[in-house]
């Protein structure tokens, strides 16, 4: 099977740090700290923004690549007081400072392959908390504000 469901993902964050990890084995050796209780992780990945410009001549818009946005990752967890990972998020948001965090995805094809990882730096820009109604489970939403480009380690197999 080529496509995977999004079980057993995770996300772990790592220290704050103000340059960017030259490659996937700079990030690997940081110290992580998985966030627990995983509800979703929204999308993210490198978009360019649109810069237009009209001819007067021919009055044809034409198109070009600007900047590039790797975006807001969206965080949701089922709210633990005690979880180290969402306490590091909520230290983080206190702050100013980047931070390194890890998305590991569950699909290597066996026990001997790797899972896909996918590496960036962010600040954590908010933490809102739900608690809804007597059958709702308390959440916490992040906003992580990513500010690098994404360094994938794709799923490899190990003979």
């Amino acid at each position: 099977m080529s496509v995977n469901t999004s079980a057993g993902a995770s996300i772990f964050i790592g220290p704050a740090t103000a340059a960017e990890p030259a490659n996937a084995a700079a990030y690997e050796g940081l110290t992580w700290t998985e966030i627990g209780e995983v509800e979703s992780l929204g999308d993210f990945g490198d978009s360019s923004a649109v810069i237009n410009f009209t001819s007067l001549k021919d009055a044809r818009v034409r198109k070009l690549k600007g900047a590039r946005d790797a975006g807001d990752l969206p965080l949701v967890v089922g709210y633990d007081a005690f979880d180290v990972g969402q306490l590091a998020l909520i230290a983080a948001e206190a702050t100013k400072f980047g931070y390194a965090f890890k998305v590991v995805l569950d699909d290597s094809k066996d026990a001997n392959d790797t899972d896909s990882t996918f590496y960036f730096l962010a600040k954590v820009m908010g933490k809102r908390l739900t608690v809804g109604d007597v059958s709702a489970v308390t959440k916490r939403a992040y906003t992580l504000g990513i500010s690098t480009k994404i360094t994938e380690a794709p799923s490899t197999v190990v003979a």
